[in-house]
């Protein structure tokens, strides 16, 4: 790493202080990074591969239009700059709109608490995707197909400015998601986990208990009745709750989402309420040791925890330096890229529901008849609309679990929803198995996590509607 930064640093602060009167802003991302991706279907493997990258990207900014390159290798630098500032000019018409922040040099180490991933050797990693497939499959006789993906990656990134930024920022991230297939006659059922780190390779060890779960619900989902279609009251764990502020709100508080929507940005006017005085959510990478987690975001602007959500009230929104200026706010921090190929955008980091004060068997009580909701398999949103299928469910009758049902997905709006939360768990668990896609920049890490909630009046998809 450090040979990587003392090659190119002087050379990039050399070519910014050329060419910074041309323009508004400038901005170099220079980028090495190394990445390993297994994955086994069945007994097979279908992908072995690791790779090794060095490229990077400029952005300049005039009378507010921006101008971008992404390149690989470093050798035409100076050519890369002259076109992103071309660009920048081709378009620029009105004012550029960069919230102001401190200059910053500074080195941020790699920072682990295990093996870092790359210094263990592919075949390694290969052997314990096929001992986790072995446990999967030995699970049960009804197993017809199982899978195992393994991610890992290394960047190492210098970012240097026309503002008199110079930051240097390496970290590793791992993931691994494992899936199960039963069958029986006409019946099938997939079971799934995923989990995700920042820390060390340690963590993608010993999985067995949390491997074989998606085996077992897979089976066991094969004797279960379906859920009857129709609106109910709903427990949901932290897993999904998760899921929830991520997907159905969080993405809704990305500025950049809302300040060139004119309709939403009338739904998300700060200071409105969206739940009950209990509600509290928020983002923020300076929560440090997870996978949304990081000191400086792909713009140079410190990490933060960003109230969403604070007594019920709608406090805040999630931003990139431009997005911070266009409405008058404070940078968040928020402004992530994938990698060197895509520009930063305003993305999520860490996002969560504050844990409450209801005693998570007390979630149940009062419920003639509901769900309990476990887990995910999948989810998808659509502006402020969700639908979520869990991983696994029960039906709560008359306060107590009974049950188990399958095929259940929720669905509705996500600022309805979050009005009919009407009780929240003393409990708390992060997911960190999160790969956020948007504006094609799929994968990118993060973490979410809560409490266990209560909501009334969820529509729930099943076989046949509710009577």
């Amino acid at each position: 790493m450090q040979q990587f930064f003392e090659a190119y640093k002087s050379y990039a602060v050399d070519l910014i202080s050329r060419y910074r009167s041309q323009v508004d802003f400038l901005a170099i991302r220079l980028e090495q990074s190394e990445a390993a991706t297994i994955l086994l279907r069945g007994t097979k493997v279908e992908t072995l591969s690791e790779e090794f990258a060095l490229g990077g990207q400029v952005r300049a900014c005039h009378r507010g239009g921006w101008g971008f390159t992404s390149f690989n290798g470093i050798g035409l630098l100076a050519e890369r700059i002259e076109e992103a500032i071309a660009a920048a000019k081709w378009i620029g018409t009105s004012t550029t709109m960069l919230v102001e922040v401190a200059p910053v040099q500074k080195a941020i180490p790699l920072q682990l608490v295990g093996t870092n991933p790359r210094d263990i050797l592919l075949s390694r990693k290969k052997d314990l995707c096929a001992h986790y497939a072995t446990v999967l499959r030995e699970t049960s006789p009804d197993i017809v197909t199982v899978s195992v993906r393994y991610l890992d990656s290394l960047q190492n990134v210098l970012y240097v400015t026309s503002e008199h930024t110079a930051i240097e920022q390496t970290w590793v991230d791992m993931e691994m998601r494992f899936a199960a297939t039963a069958r029986q006659a006409q019946c099938v059922q997939t079971g799934r986990e995923t989990t995700g780190s920042r820390k060390g390779f340690e963590d993608l060890e010993g999985l067995e208990p949390q491997v074989q779960q998606a085996a077992t619900r897979a089976v066991n989902a094969l004797d279960l009745s379906t859920v009857k279609g129709g609106t109910y009251p709903v427990v949901i764990d932290p897993v999904l709750t998760g899921l929830f502020v991520h997907e159905a709100f969080g993405h809704l508080s990305e500025a950049d989402m809302t300040y060139e929507n004119p309709e939403l940005m009338e739904i998300m006017t700060l200071g409105k309420p969206f739940g009950s005085p209990s509600l509290n959510i928020y983002d923020g990478a300076a929560l440090a040791g997870h996978r949304g987690s990081y000191d400086y975001d792909d713009e140079g602007v410190p990490a933060t925890i960003t109230p969403l959500i604070e007594s019920g009230i709608l406090v805040g929104r999630l931003h990139s330096r431009e997005t911070a200026g266009r409405l008058g706010e404070q940078p968040t921090g928020n402004a992530r890229c994938l990698n060197y190929h895509y520009p930063p955008i305003v993305r999520m980091t860490n996002t969560w529901i504050e844990r409450g004060n209801t005693p998570v068997q007390d979630l149940f009580s009062g419920i003639k008849e509901g769900i309990y909701a476990r887990n995910w398999l999948s989810g998808m949103t659509n502006g402020e609309m969700f639908t979520f299928s869990a991983g696994e469910a029960w039906m709560i009758r008359n306060g107590k679990l009974a049950e188990p049902v399958r095929d259940v997905t929720l669905s509705g709006n996500a600022f309805k929803t979050l009005s009919q939360i009407d009780a929240i768990g003393d409990d708390f668990g992060w997911d960190e198995s999160g790969g956020c896609g948007k504006a094609e920049q799929v994968g990118l890490s993060v973490g979410c996590g809560g409490p266990s909630l209560r909501i009334q009046n969820v529509v729930v998809s099943g076989d046949a509607p509710n009577e």
